[in-house]
């Protein structure tokens, strides 16, 4: 017994000491926070919040605002209606702590630690004080640190009115309102000191989610959190039971004032360039654009203005249809220019990277891809005829048909099938290596909208965006799963402190084969080569005059939809037109030629001042001149011949014109002495 009580006393003796300790040091630790502290001096009340926007010249393109003094409202010119309302549903115990509300601290703490990440926060006025003027919002451990201590100084160094003050005319409250001055006016066309119960109550239930609970866009949702608030007013005696009834039961007329855009340069790019940057900060787009970043772009406004104007000239103004349109960097990946709509003001609605359609024969050279890796080469032979192919598991066949009902009633190359989009090769390749095959392939070329693999997939049945099919494109002519479209090259915050950087990235989960991604684009400027003209014109044909340089690409068509992507070895630019509606593609030669002409005529003013540039073979493949209509290798009496590049395994030993003679040895020093191979290997050494 003597042993126990002398065994607890030692415990309470030790755990007094360490109590006595612990408490030492957590003292100690406070003392150097508040010191640290206050030799930092008090932070600057007024700082700017403008996020800016930038081309790749540097030049500014665009500015979304924070901040402003110029509705500042003084503290004693504000109703006490709208101080109480922040209060009452931001934090009802402002006033009682010194920056930190430890028991809702402790609450969130508590849930975060449960759930093992950042679900839950609790935040107080002074803390969303700091993180508006000085943070970014991230939900890390770091960041709330820095948090703490920007709160403490404004908490030693500023009285609770003036904290408030600089929070309610700092906060966003939507629809480019910033401060309580700029959203009374804007929702209400009043002053801040004129804002009755009922207009305060509803305005301080915006900025949790201005796009959410703003009341302009959906007033059934911002209503039920007025009431919140009303109630939550009641609640800590701000305002009586009655005084909350009479507010809820008061109908709130809104101004009804229209949002005004200034002209913006590229106003779907910026769009893209928000959106872009809300997810590489892992923020949502209001805090982009109240945030005080810089956000370089990888904007060419020549590039842009020259897209825009080509729109412009080729679809008049009467015309029903709608446009989506983009140009790639074809080594980078940065997006130089880009178009969701003809008219912005009248529809922000981004058709490039938030519609998806059907892609129609634009499908085909990834179709091709997987192909050559199944044993075809640009010179297989599959008969053009009409063909009813059987569909599991479904009683009815599918029977494709080509343009026109136009076939060759033979067998013909890959090579002229995708010159000419012969339907029938394409659904015969694609049933023949099984379709699962393509829907794979659109994976590893970065396109994740769903697909399903079905006969009608060969044909463009999947609706993808115009922005995933530039990226998918922008890959294949790269031969690299490196290449990612982007419209943001670096974002920094205030002081320039670099937040993101753009650096190409390898997936070793979709490597792309360079041999084979060449042979498709090589493949592809076949949609301009006459040459290929069999039993239909190669479907460049409409704007082949228009051309000076080689262009490779492919066209698409659906009864809703025209497409046109092609490139250069600089530049990758995609088109498409159509209807918002879905509605079909009127038979005339002006819509369906749209998409080509913009494309021809946007291509050839952006290379104007470029240099040449050729398509450079990768190592693995080999360039041989064979007739287009037998895919045997040329010969001195082939009436036409065509250069295609393919694995050295699948060239053909057969020679066109009758000179069985000929070796292909003879045939391959043929083309070594060519002119044009001489141009290739002159350029590229």
């Amino acid at each position: 017994m003597i042993l126990f009580i002398r065994f607890t006393y030692l415990c309470i003796k030790r755990g007094i000491k360490l109590g006595i300790l612990g408490a030492l040091l957590v003292l100690a630790c406070t003392l150097v926070l508040l010191g640290y502290a206050i030799t930092q001096g008090p932070p600057s009340l007024v700082t700017e919040q403008n996020t800016l926007y930038y081309g790749k010249d540097g030049s500014l393109i665009g500015e979304d605002h924070g901040a402003e003094e110029r509705y500042w409202v003084s503290f004693d010119k504000m109703p006490d209606t709208i101080k109480n309302a922040t209060i009452a549903i931001e934090d009802r115990r402002f006033y009682d702590h010194f920056g930190f509300d430890l028991k809702r601290i402790a609450a969130a703490a508590l849930t975060d630690l449960k759930q093992m990440r950042m679900v839950e926060g609790a935040s107080t006025i002074t803390q969303q004080y700091a993180r508006n003027l000085y943070l970014s919002h991230e939900k890390t451990w770091k960041r709330k640190f820095h948090e703490a201590l920007y709160a403490l100084r404004l908490e030693i160094f500023y009285n609770k009115d003036e904290i408030l003050e600089g929070y309610l005319n700092t906060i966003y409250y939507g629809h480019g309102a910033y401060g309580i001055e700029a959203a009374s006016r804007h929702y209400f066309n009043k002053s801040t000191s004129e804002l009755s119960l009922e207009e305060a109550s509803m305005l301080a239930g915006i900025p949790k989610g201005p796009s959410y609970y703003s009341p302009l866009a959906n007033e059934e949702k911002a209503e039920t959190r007025q009431n919140l608030i009303l109630s939550e007013m009641e609640r800590h005696g701000f305002i009586t039971s009655s005084e909350k009834n009479e507010a809820v039961e008061a109908g709130l007329v809104y101004s009804g004032k229209e949002e005004t855009e200034a002209e913006r340069i590229a106003p779907y790019f910026q769009d893209q360039v928000i959106t872009e940057a809300a997810r590489l900060l892992n923020i949502d787009r209001e805090q982009v654009k109240t945030g005080g970043y810089h956000i370089h772009t990888t904007l060419d406004e020549n590039h842009q203005k020259t897209l825009e104007h080509q729109i412009q000239s080729h679809i008049p103004e009467k015309e029903e249809i709608q446009i989506a349109a983009s140009i790639m960097n074809s080594h980078t990946g940065a997006i130089t220019a880009l178009v969701g709509g003809r008219d912005y003001a009248k529809s922000p609605y981004n058709r490039a990277t938030q519609a998806k359609r059907h892609v129609g024969s634009t499908i085909k050279p990834f179709l091709y891809y997987a192909a050559l890796d199944e044993g075809y080469s640009p010179v297989t032979m599959v008969e053009s005829k009409p063909t009813s192919f059987e569909v599991e598991d479904e009683k009815d066949e599918y029977a494709p048909s080509n343009y026109n009902d136009q076939y060759a009633d033979t067998a013909i190359t890959m090579a002229q099938a995708l010159a000419v989009s012969d339907n029938i090769y394409a659904v015969s390749t694609h049933m023949d290596i099984g379709t699962e095959r393509l829907a794979d392939t659109l994976k590893t070329f970065g396109i994740d909208s769903p697909v399903s693999p079905l006969p009608s997939l060969a044909l463009g049945a999947a609706n993808i965006s115009l922005y995933e099919m530039i990226n998918a494109y922008g890959k294949m002519v790269k031969g690299s799963e490196s290449l990612e479209g982007h419209t943001i090259a670096k974002i920094t915050d205030r002081h320039e402190n670099i937040l993101y950087e753009y650096q190409p990235k390898y997936d070793k989960e979709k490597t792309i084969d360079p041999d084979r991604a060449f042979t498709v684009t090589h493949m592809m400027t076949g949609m301009f080569d006459s040459s290929l003209d069999g039993y239909a014109s190669v479907t460049g044909s409409p704007i082949k005059g228009k051309l000076t340089r080689m262009y490779g690409g492919k066209s698409g068509t659906t009864d809703f939809d025209s497409w046109m992507i092609g490139f250069s070895p600089q530049y990758v630019s995609a088109i498409w037109v159509g209807h918002d509606e879905g509605g079909r593609m009127l038979k005339t030669f002006n819509e369906k030629r749209y998409a080509k002409a913009i494309w021809a005529d946007t291509m050839e003013t952006i290379h104007e001042q470029l240099p040449p540039a050729a398509f450079i073979p990768t190592p693995n493949v080999k360039g041989v001149y064979i007739d287009p209509e037998t895919g045997y290798l040329s010969g001195p009496n082939c009436p036409r011949e065509r250069l295609v590049y393919m694995d050295k395994a699948d060239i053909p030993e057969e020679v066109c014109g009758g000179n069985e003679d000929k070796t292909k040895q003879e045939v391959e020093d043929e083309f070594k002495n060519d002119p044009w191979f001489k141009d290739v290997v002159d350029w590229f050494f």
